[in-house]
């Protein structure tokens, strides 16, 4: 991510979006024909490198499209891009329920998707911000990096949603069974709800924001997720906790797209650096967090260390109220302009 917030600025996100999935469909089919131990790490870092990229180039893309159509649509994107992950499973579940190897289904997949993704990338933006400000992203002359007051805390912002997002994956099933009892079905209908929640959000957000202002609508939706995750793990009943994975869902679902975009509107900072730098902190919450609450339940019980949950979406809720300003058009607080020196590049 970080290669591709230096890269997206000097050869435009269109570019290294197609450079991006290339390789991503291509590694990802090499996962299936991995011979060792070895070549599969290799395999799997590859893949990894090559999602990082696309990362970084597509919601920079998305933020240029939604700058140029002056709509709300990056939830549309990354209600798209959950839809994709649920399609995946599925296809995966019924190709294994087929016989079908792990080598055929992702060479099948990747070069399926490949053919797909070159025809459909033709009708990307050509350069970044040329709609905001008249001149291209990749003319950006290089100079000292500054990082606002503003963006980081969208970056903190991120670091709290993704890391709840984490422990939604890794720890809705584990929870159930250990410390509700269920079993069966139920065990992956957590995950499932949340997931779905997180979809039907997305893609409504068009119409919430049509009717109310983002800094109304995260608040509420973020401390829905606050009280349900709260009242789960309070009530200590399956149905309860069900039902409190659907808000969590409903509350982290509008989070990361409405804080992309936010980077967009940021008159003082690339908008492809932003996007990475905002980005990267959020995966190292969805990677490091699942563990983080293991070493937590280990020390003392999941139940315990899964109130790390309403305790980050609550501080996102405060943030979202008393930080309006323009880091996510929501009125007065901390100026984007607050600078914060960063390294030089290089």
């Amino acid at each position: 991510m970080t290669a591709a917030g230096w890269l997206v600025p000097r050869l435009g996100s269109r570019r290294v979006l197609r450079i991006g999935m290339i390789g991503y469909c291509l590694a990802g089919s090499l996962l299936g024909l991995a011979g060792s131990l070895v070549a599969f790490f290799l395999a799997y870092l590859l893949w990894g490198t090559f999602q990082g990229t696309l990362e970084v180039a597509m919601n920079t893309q998305g933020v240029a499209v939604e700058q140029a159509g002056g709509r709300p649509v990056m939830p549309t994107f990354h209600g798209a891009w959950s839809l994709g992950a649920l399609t995946g499973a599925g296809i995966g579940t019924v190709a294994v329920a087929l016989g079908v190897s792990l080598s055929g289904q992702l060479l099948v997949l990747g070069l399926v998707s490949l053919m797909v993704l070159a025809a459909m990338t033709r009708s990307l933006l050509p350069e970044d911000r040329s709609h905001l400000d008249g001149g291209s992203v990749a003319a950006t002359p290089r100079r000292r990096a500054w990082v606002s007051a503003g963006l980081l805390i969208l970056c903190f912002i991120a670091l709290a949603d993704m890391l709840c997002e984490g422990a939604a994956a890794d720890w809705s099933a584990v929870y159930l069974r250990s410390s509700l009892h269920a079993s069966g079905v139920i065990l992956g209908l957590g995950y499932t709800l949340y997931s779905f929640a997180m979809v039907t959000t997305r893609f409504s957000a068009r119409r919430l924001f049509s009717r109310w202002s983002r800094h109304r609508v995260l608040p509420v939706l973020t401390a829905v997720a606050t009280a349900g995750v709260a009242a789960g793990l309070m009530a200590h009943s399956t149905v309860v906790m069900l039902l409190a994975f659907v808000c969590l869902g409903v509350g982290c679902a509008l989070v990361i797209p409405t804080t992309y975009s936010a980077v967009g509107e940021m008159a003082s900072v690339n908008p492809g650096r932003g996007v990475a730098l905002v980005s990267g902190i959020g995966w190292v919450g969805f990677v490091a967090g699942p563990p983080l609450i293991g070493q937590v339940a280990s020390a003392t019980s999941l139940r315990l260390a899964l109130v790390i949950l309403p305790v980050l979406t609550a501080l996102v809720t405060v943030l979202l109220v008393l930080r309006r300003d323009s880091t996510m058009g929501l009125g007065s607080g901390l100026s984007e302009n607050t600078e914060l020196p960063l390294p030089t590049e290089g």
